[in-house]
């Protein structure tokens, strides 16, 4: 279905737990989350259904370590976008265009986010999990523009700048979702621009391609 089958030996538990985790993104991602049963998982896995249980308490508690890792892998693809540039305005401009684009924005994703959002009104651990992630991300987010601000002169209070990390959140999370979903319907780059301007305009700043090799 994706991955060759891979042999384990009894000395590589952290790696059988990664491939049961795998398996369930895979699936979900492919099919939707009805079709990650047991069964299926454990044959996407190479593994037993008994370590699944081995692993985890409930498919539920499984389910939920893959929407752990499949956030957190999203919010570390954006971060390490930031990673090299210079000034606090071109971490900024790096992190918002790494957010919009692949490998972050990408039908695999959307697919993901669609199989798990369902989720999470109904199961309080998933619930956890989405709130935990949405605030590392938007943490992070207004971290970078905190700094970015008070590089050009205007600091602002904590306050406002979670209010501002709010309302930019929300326009990178809607390209995300466009860019994912209908992908063919953006120019090169576009995309990244769009969403570059826009965050620049909520925050008064100018982040320009160029930033990219500051």
């Amino acid at each position: 279905m994706s991955e060759p089958r891979r042999s384990f030996t009894r000395e590589d538990p952290d790696s059988r737990r990664a491939a049961l985790i795998r398996a369930t993104l895979e699936l979900i991602a492919e099919f939707g989350p009805q079709a990650a049963t047991v069964r299926a998982i454990a044959a996407e896995a190479g593994l037993t259904q008994g370590m699944i249980r081995h692993y985890f308490s409930t498919k539920e508690e499984l389910v939920n370590a893959a929407y752990e890792a499949h956030m957190q892998a999203q919010t570390e693809a954006s971060e390490a976008s930031a990673g090299g540039a210079g000034t606090a305005r071109a971490r900024l401009a790096h992190f918002v265009a790494g957010s919009v684009t692949p490998p972050v924005a990408d039908p695999r994703a959307v697919s993901l986010w669609a199989g798990f959002i369902h989720m999470i009104r109904r199961d309080p651990a998933m619930h956890a999990t989405h709130r935990e992630s949405y605030l590392r991300y938007r943490d992070l987010l207004q971290g970078l523009l905190s700094d970015a601000l008070a590089e050009s002169g205007r600091p602002v209070p904590e306050a406002e700048a979670r209010r501002l990390a709010i309302a930019c959140n929300a326009v990178i999370d809607g390209l995300w979702l466009e860019g994912g979903a209908l992908p063919e319907a953006f120019g090169s780059s576009e995309l990244e621009g769009i969403a570059r301007d826009s965050v620049g305009a909520i925050l008064g700043l100018s982040l320009l391609r160029d930033e990219a090799s500051q």
